[in-house]
Parts: C-alpha cells; structure tokens; sequence
C-alpha cells in the first residue's frame, strides 16, 4: 500500500530505481527509453556526470541561503550565462524553482510594471485557446485548456483567450499558409481593441505549443506580426517557453526562430533537466527599471527561489549543452526522428500531421486522414497508447483534448539532446508498435 496521493489514484507506477543515460531503470531492471523528457525535461538524460557532480560540489559548500538574506554564486553566474544569451533587450532573471512559477511570477512582473507606471487600469491577459501555461491558479487562467480549467473555473482571475494558431485544422484551402498566420495573429488586435488597449496588460504566447496541443508550429511572420501589435498597443508580450525553450527546437530560445524578443520569458524544464527543480522569469531591463527607480520591491517571492544547488545544477546542464554542442545534435537528430516517424506513419489512415521543430515533435491521430475527423473521445485512444508504449519499454507523452480540451489527439516527442541514431530508431519502432496495438484494441 502506497501512502502518496499518486496522479492517478487507481493504481501505482512503476518504481524508478535509477537512470542510465537516455533510459531510466525501474526497480525490476525493466528499462524504459525517455523520448518524451519525462515532460520535455530531461534533456541530458538521467546520470551526465558533470551535472551530478556539481551538485554534489555544491551541498559541499552550502546546500541552501534565503535569497531574503543572501545572494549566492551559482546564482549570480547562472543569471549571467542567460543574459547573455537572452533575446535582445532581456537582461534580468529571476529564479524560480518550475514552470508554473515562472508564468505566475511572469504574470505578476507584467501586472506591476503597469502599477509602478501608474496605468493600474490595465486588469486583462490575453492568450490562446489549446495553450497551456501552468497549474498555480493564475497559470491556470491564462491557460487555454478547457479540460485542465473547467473544475477550478469558478477560482480563476478573469482572462481572455483567441484561437490558436493551428494550421492543420484551421487554415483555409483558398490562402496561404503565410495569410492563415497573419489572420490568426490579427485575432490579437480585434481582441484588444474591444477590450481597450488601456485595459491589457500583456499577451502570453508558447512560441511552439507543447503539452496541449502536440508541438503546433507558427508559420512565419505569426510572432513578427503579434510583436508589431503588442508595440503599436502599448501591450506587453510574455513568451512562454516552459517546455519549447532552452534548446528544445534546436536554438537555445525557441522565439530566436520567429525572429523576434519578447518583454517576459518564462523558462523552466530544460533549464535544470531536472537534476534539480528549477525556472525563472527572464525580464527587459524597461520592466527592471520601473521597478528599481519605483517601489524598489517586486511583491513576489517563495522561499526556494535562487536555490544555490538548483542554480548549480542549471549552470552545469547549460555549460554542457554548449560544451557538446548538443543544439546541433538537437537539430540533426529532431530531422532525422521525423523522417523516420514520416516513413513509419506517413501513410498511417490514423495519423493527420506530424510537426514540430528540433526534438520537440507531435503526431496527431485521427478517425479519417482525408476529413480530419477526430477519433471518438471514448476510445481514450493517447491512455492506450501510453500503456503499450510503456509496456514495451518507451516513455512518451499521449495527450487528448487537442482541438478542444475534449476532442482530438496526439503523442508528444522531446527526447533527450543526448540520442543517437540507434535511439531514434529505437522510438520509432516501439511507438509504431504501440500506436498499432492501441488502435487494434478500439478496432481501428
């Protein structure tokens, strides 16, 4: 009998006993290959010496100072490695010990900048439909997943959403794929205008939407055009890159990409690779100086941010990344899997699309490839492609909900940036097999 109150409180998951690289060992010796990160986290996989031994060098000095008191070196030269990389114009961090920390805390930099310039009628957050963004309650609002918020609706800070950018369903036959982006990006602009610009606080955005909505990509000029409204409104832009960012899409800042920066970035997973519980909040130096030259005091804090040993381990997964020159491995290996997952499924009747970028890859299925129809809800068809999947030794992530928090769905890739060749076709061939035994199991 298990004491924890699991996820799932009908049954009790494997016992991980310890990792080995891209796999992790459960206490029965059954390996389990990680391509999906656990949750697009571990991106060096589950024993990179280097990391772990900074820990350990760490607790040797201090485990742990309140950032009430003290700052501390891992810290101020983990802040130093991200500014100067950062997309132009951010250069402040603040740390946070996970994902969800670091949207609110992003949410809550954005709403007092405007205090501290006193336009305090700013009360609005825009974001998208099928975007997720977090579990803290105010995450959660400006999440736009009806299944994660429906139970906890009647909690949540009012919020606006408008519809993902999600070229596969909602691109017209008769335009361009560049004009689709262009439309759903002035979806912003109507929004904001009904609301009143003065009323906005800012628009949050994944660049590379993940858990979701299964890795939808933006064409381009989507985020150049959202940048452009942002500024002519007088509204901030926070970029959520919780699960795309740190190198996940092949540059170590998914928006690198979209040629654009944004005003508030939150980070997290591949930051740590969880060795350690780790995020932060990335600011421009603007939002730092309304805040230094106002008040002085950003009204936010948890007791465990600036966490010495996280700031340590983070530090160390960011050095090897570049020591290893592991984003071009991101790069090489994520066209190589969708090759591969492309050959295997490509003429699948179930599989719709399959997109993505780097080692960040989402197949969507559904009940006929030529109208797109989504599979039937009850067929819970992503539960089922868990369970065989990780009965024959894969880790991935399945999701439903897709289109809508009910219909649709998908299965998420981020493996490691550490995967080699025999890996890729490791994950092919055992996904292929539990994708085939999933839908034989609802007579598809």
């Amino acid at each position: 009998m298990s004491h924890v109150l699991h996820r799932n409180s009908k049954t009790v998951p494997p016992t991980a006993a310890r990792g080995d690289g891209c796999y992790i060992v459960d206490s029965d010796g059954k390996r389990y290959l990680d391509a999906s990160g656990g949750a697009a986290v571990s991106c060096l996989g589950h024993s990179h010496p280097k990391v772990v031994q900074a820990i350990k060098d760490q607790v040797d000095r201090i485990a742990f100072a309140h950032t009430g008191f003290f700052t501390n070196e891992p810290l101020e030269r983990l802040a130093d490695h991200l500014a100067a990389r950062a997309p132009a114009g951010i250069d402040y961090v603040y740390p946070v010990s996970g994902g969800s920390e670091a949207v609110e805390a992003a949410l809550k930099l954005a709403h007092q900048y405007w205090v501290e310039k006193g336009r305090t009628s700013k009360r609005w957050f825009i974001a998208r439909r099928q975007s997720y963004h977090g579990n803290t309650l105010g995450a959660l609002a400006v999440g736009g997943n009806m299944w994660r918020r429906d139970q906890f609706a009647s909690i949540l800070i009012d919020s606006q959403h408008i519809a993902p950018c999600y070229p596969y369903r909602d691109k017209r036959d008769d335009e361009s794929l560049h004009a689709y982006g262009q439309r759903a990006a002035n979806e912003l602009e109507t929004r904001i205008e009904e609301l009143g610009a003065e009323n906005v606080i800012a628009f949050v955005a994944e660049p590379v939407v993940g858990a979701t909505a299964g890795a939808l990509v933006p064409p381009d000029g989507y985020f150049k055009r959202i940048r452009e409204i942002c500024d002519r409104h007088g509204i901030l832009l926070i970029l959520d890159e919780v699960m795309c960012g740190m190198g996940r899409t092949g540059t170590l800042f998914a928006c690198e990409q979209d040629g654009i920066a944004p005003d508030i970035l939150a980070i997290a997973k591949g930051l740590g690779a969880g060795y350690q519980p780790i995020g932060a909040a990335l600011c421009s130096t603007e939002i730092y100086k309304a805040i230094r030259d106002g008040s002085g005091f950003f009204q936010h804090g948890h007791t465990y941010i600036g966490h010495p040993t996280a700031c340590a381990a983070a530090l160390a997964v960011q050095q090897v990344i570049e020591e290893e020159d592991l984003l071009a491995n991101v790069r090489s290996k994520g066209e190589l899997l969708r090759e591969r997952l492309e050959a295997r499924f490509g003429n699948d009747p179930h599989v719709g699309e399959i997109r993505g970028r780097g080692l960040f890859l989402g197949i969507e299925l559904v009940a006929d490839r030529g109208t797109k129809e989504p599979l039937d809800p009850a067929h819970q068809i992503h539960a089922r492609i868990k369970r065989q999947a990780m009965a024959r030794g894969l880790m991935c992530y399945p999701m439903g909900g897709t289109i809508d928090g009910r219909r649709g769905n998908h299965v998420l890739l981020a493996p490691p940036f550490i995967i080699e060749d025999a890996h890729v076709e490791e994950i092919v061939e055992k996904l292929g097999g539990a994708v085939d035994a999933a839908k034989a199991e609802v007579g598809l």
